[in-house]
């Protein structure tokens, strides 16, 4: 069932929102050559708590970390380990935070050191899809007008969109309804309504959209080998249009 949020509950989403976009923009200059994963996620497990937040994603079904770091042809749900990261690696950085009840979920694309033309262009399909979703998550529109604004552009490049995965309703529990997924038809679905907050959250790919499962049981990665970015934000859905709750300032 979808719960609708009163506009205190989505001002204390957008207090936990900024927090975790501001450990976004520290991870710019944390994640280089030479560091591991696993020191990305004891970074953002270190600035949730120090700021008085919870890494909600530890405990959730049985996860053990505070984030999913996903590499490369990995889609989502990586675990952070030992490896360490070289020029040119895709790393996807996904983690929510519980600022007082009130929970936020977003995930960044970052490439180590210069990306290739390829990395870079993928980067730049998969954050813009994820804004042409948000402009259509608006009050009387159809869960299907989000995925159908992604699925379009990025499909229309030649680009797969993955459909395992989706995004979903946020609030006081990581995983609410309802569902959102990255592809759709227009004018079909649950109709969005005011006081709705979800995650759009794309998993973008170079070449086939679909997936297999590592052993672990968890990480996902694409069925061809080939790369994947992924960008999300937690919105809120008001009467004045779309709100980021995970807005970056820089």
């Amino acid at each position: 069932m979808v719960t609708l949020k009163s506009d205190r509950e989505i001002e204390l989403m957008k207090e936990s929102g900024a927090l975790l976009a501001s450990i976004h923009e520290k991870l710019r200059d944390f994640i280089k050559p030479g560091i591991t994963t696993n020191a990305i996620d004891q970074f953002v497990q270190k600035e949730i708590e120090k700021a008085g937040g919870v890494a909600a994603q530890i405990g959730y079904e049985g996860y053990e970390y505070a984030t999913c770091i996903s590499l490369n042809d990995e889609i989502c749900h990586g675990f952070p380990s030992d490896y360490v990261l070289k020029s040119g690696d895709l790393v996807k950085v996904d983690f929510c935070i519980d600022l007082d009840g009130a929970i936020s979920d977003s995930c960044w694309s970052y490439v180590v050191g210069e990306p290739t033309p390829e990395v870079e262009k993928l980067m730049e399909v998969t954050k813009e899809a994820l804004y042409k979703g948000i402009e259509q998550a608006t009050v009387g529109n159809r869960i299907g007008d989000i995925g159908h604004a992604i699925q379009t552009y990025a499909e229309g490049l030649g680009y797969g969109v993955v459909r395992d995965f989706i995004g979903h309703g946020i609030g006081p529990s990581i995983h609410e309804a309802p569902g959102v997924p990255h592809y759709g038809i227009k004018g079909k679905g649950q109709r969005l309504r005011e006081g709705m907050t979800i995650t759009i959250e794309p998993m973008i790919t170079t070449g086939d959209w679909q997936m297999q499962m590592d052993d672990n049981g968890w990480t996902a990665r694409t069925i061809d080998g080939s790369l994947c970015a992924q960008y999300e934000h937690s919105i809120a859905i008001t009467k004045d249009g779309p709100v980021i709750m995970t807005k970056q300032k820089r």
